[in-house]
């Protein structure tokens, strides 16, 4: 029999086992998706309220760049803010986080209802994405707490997976409000709203958690101010990844993946409006949908390539994957774009989940939020500096032969990073199983 099928079975079946038998790992699951499922309401309802809503004149790709670009104050204080996720109880963040992004959601929609400016919506929305991300990176740091090492993987796969799920059915939800509702400011306020039902059921989820078991169990700078470690949060993160190779290496492939994909966001929406009928909608959705298929085939695969190969070798073949994948782009065809998409979620999500497990299985405890923080911000710097550079070059058609040829090649830079940052080792994954 194939040790690696039996591996991979014997994970999960470890994995279901813990499920049913631990009240943490389940109640988690349930923060988790509902929280999600906020985030798909939300996000489905902006895009809606903002873009189409016939009320408003903005310009998709106008939008689409002011939403990148609203990602950076977030993303350069998230660091700092994770330095709270190692100093308060991660119970309290997640019910907390939850209470103040139902109350944001509501400023919203109070915002869309009354006509106000693009600007200040969209100023409004970075305060929930805020929240939302705290939120993340609270569930992500608090996940070893009640999770066993051995099936961390395979958690995290189905996590994801299940997670990537709900944010599709809250865009579901969201669009079927919006049907019964209407279109215009008001009817997209009301579909707003329904995110913050979500959020308080999220929050009253969490409440359910015994204090102080999710961690931290020794909270980060004691003996100063939460002030002091906020201030301090960016160093101690830096600092626990430079010491950590898995990590720095990992993170190295997040970064990668994510500046390619912010080039490959942007080429799409151009070649979309260019090419397609309306305003490119149904391919966008085409394209995206089969960039959550990709993640959800990585659910699957990213477990058995790491316990038969080691997470290092996992993101080597993945990044390869992603270069030879890039290069579909340069056909400019929708089944071209369709088909890079689905394996660009592959390695996207592969790359995310490898990342975790390395902050969740190599990373202390007590600087784990400050490091998740740091691979948020990672992810939205990446994004966004590669959508407005792609925003300054590419032409009216989106059809750029330079820019995929780059993004191919960004992404073999990252397989000699993740080489030459985590060298080969002798001894064995700590998340892979023994020979």
């Amino acid at each position: 029999m194939n040790p690696t099928a039996t591996h991979g079975a014997s994970s999960w079946k470890t994995f279901t086992h813990s499920l049913h038998h631990s009240p943490g790992l389940s109640r988690l699951l349930a923060v988790r998706l509902t929280s999600q499922l906020t985030d798909g309401v939300f996000q489905a309802a902006l895009i809606g309220g903002v873009l189409f809503n016939p009320e408003r004149h903005a310009d998709p790709l106008a939008a689409a760049l002011g939403f990148a670009v609203l990602l950076l104050p977030y993303s350069v204080l998230g660091p700092f803010a994770g330095a709270l996720l190692d100093r308060w109880d991660r119970r309290s963040v997640l019910l907390w986080a939850n209470v103040i992004r139902a109350v944001l959601i509501g400023l919203v929609a109070i915002a869309i209802a009354t006509g106000s400016p693009d600007t200040l919506v969209l100023i409004s929305a970075l305060a929930v994405t805020g929240a939302s991300r705290f939120v993340a990176s609270g569930l992500s740091a608090s996940l070893p707490h009640v999770a066993h090492r051995e099936v961390i993987v395979a958690v995290n796969a189905l996590f994801t997976t299940l997670g990537g799920a709900m944010l599709s059915v809250g865009a579901g939800i969201a669009f079927g409000v919006r049907y019964l509702v209407g279109t215009g400011n008001v009817g997209s306020a009301e579909t707003t709203l329904a995110g913050v039902l979500i959020a308080l059921i999220a929050a009253i989820i969490a409440r359910g958690f015994p204090p102080r078991l999710l961690g931290p169990d020794q909270p980060d700078d004691i003996g100063h101010s939460a002030l002091h470690a906020v201030a301090v949060g960016f160093g101690h993160g830096t600092r626990a990844i430079v010491h950590c190779k898995p990590a720095a290496a990992a993170l190295s492939a997040i970064g990668v993946h994510r500046l390619v994909f912010g080039l490959n966001t942007l080429m799409l929406f151009v070649f979309a409006r260019h090419t397609g009928q309306g305003d490119g909608l149904a391919t966008i959705s085409l394209v995206l949908g089969l960039v959550a298929a990709g993640a959800f085939v990585a659910a699957f695969t990213t477990p058995l390539s790491v316990a038969r190969f080691g997470r290092r070798t996992t993101l080597i073949a993945t990044l390869a994957l992603g270069a030879a994948a890039e290069l579909i782009l340069l056909t400019f065809t929708v089944p071209g774009f369709c088909v890079a998409a689905l394996l660009l979620g592959l390695v996207g999500q592969t790359t995310k989940l490898c990342g975790d497990v390395a902050m969740q299985v190599d990373i202390g405890d007590s600087v784990r939020g400050q490091v998740f923080s740091a691979q948020d911000a990672l992810f939205n710097i990446a994004y966004v500096i590669a959508m407005v550079i792609t925003a300054l070059v590419i032409g009216p058609t989106g059809r750029s032969v330079a820019l995929v040829i780059i993004g191919s090649l960004v992404y073999v830079c990252g397989v000699f990073a993740v080489r030459a940052i985590q060298p080969a080792v002798s001894h064995r994954d700590p998340v892979a199983p023994s020979s």
